[in-house]
């Protein structure tokens, strides 16, 4: 992959262009300023969720940043499901109080089949490119659940956000998305801060990066589109400074090699869910 910016984007089956870099805030009490120092420094997306708590700190920080609507893009997740979407996508919508969303994902696989189906069914009303969500998609879906879409005659998903990681590359899922043309958001792409691993401090030392920028980077160089977490301003600068070098075909196979399958799995990660 050519060197990227961090204002550069991936074609989503909508149309639409998703930032390949976004801020995660996961349960960030300090959601407003992180947002505001991401978006200071050039970050175009932040991932947020109603069980996180914090849409409306940061659609505080969008407004307030004075960056156009448009400039941002914006990810959201329904957590109950079902009969409770209606009345989710609306409270998503207060919260951010931003026009629209232009991501709002299904949280979890992990209801069962028929909230599954109920769940993304009545998403599908609120989806299209002048409605309240712009794109919709899911979060934490296995082959399986995807494939109960597809049975079911509905609509694919525009994106998959599942734990992706050197640890943690959940292969068939990645395969089966880029087969159907469903863009792969990675989450807990920094490991939570566990970087003692011998292989990456080596790769660390090697490219005179931090282990953070190196698996922000290993995340975009397999063409996913990371989430990394702060609250801490200069990291999120920080875990941005990912553009000015490129890691090797060599370097990536040894990252590559650090897969663990699901005991890599540092996440709540119920894509095996029934």
């Amino acid at each position: 992959m050519a060197l990227l910016t961090i204002s550069s984007f991936m074609k989503l089956s909508t149309g639409q262009e998703m930032p390949f870099l976004g801020l995660g805030v996961y349960k960030n009490e300090d959601a407003y300023i992180a947002c505001e120092a991401a978006l200071k420094y050039g970050y175009k997306a932040i991932d947020t969720a109603q069980m996180y708590g914090n849409e409306k700190k940061v659609g505080d920080a969008v407004r307030a940043s004075g960056i156009p609507r448009e400039r941002i893009f914006i990810t959201s997740k329904v957590w109950d499901g079902a009969e409770k979407t209606t009345n989710s996508v609306q409270q998503s919508l207060k919260n951010l109080d931003l026009g629209y969303i232009d991501l709002y994902l299904i949280h979890s696989g992990s209801w069962g089949k028929d909230v599954r189906l109920k769940t993304w069914k009545a998403l599908t009303e609120f989806a299209g490119p002048d409605k309240p969500l712009r794109a919709i998609g899911v979060s934490n879906f296995g082959v399986k659940h995807l494939e109960e879409l597809r049975e079911a005659g509905l609509p694919t998903p525009t994106v998959n956000q599942i734990e992706l990681h050197p640890f943690c590359q959940q292969k068939p899922i990645v395969d089966y998305c880029k087969e159907h043309g469903i863009a792969i958001q990675a989450f807990c792409p920094l490991i939570r801060g566990a970087f003692d691993d011998p292989t990456l401090q080596e790769v660390s030392k090697e490219y005179n990066k931090t282990p953070a920028q190196i698996l922000v980077r290993w995340s975009i160089q397999r063409s996913f589109a990371p989430l990394p977490k702060s609250s801490n301003p200069d990291r999120i600068k920080s875990n941005a400074d990912i553009y000015n070098f490129e890691l090797s075909d060599a370097t990536m196979a040894k990252l590559d090699a650090l897969d663990r399958g699901d005991a890599g799995s540092i996440s709540w990660n119920p894509v095996n869910a029934e």
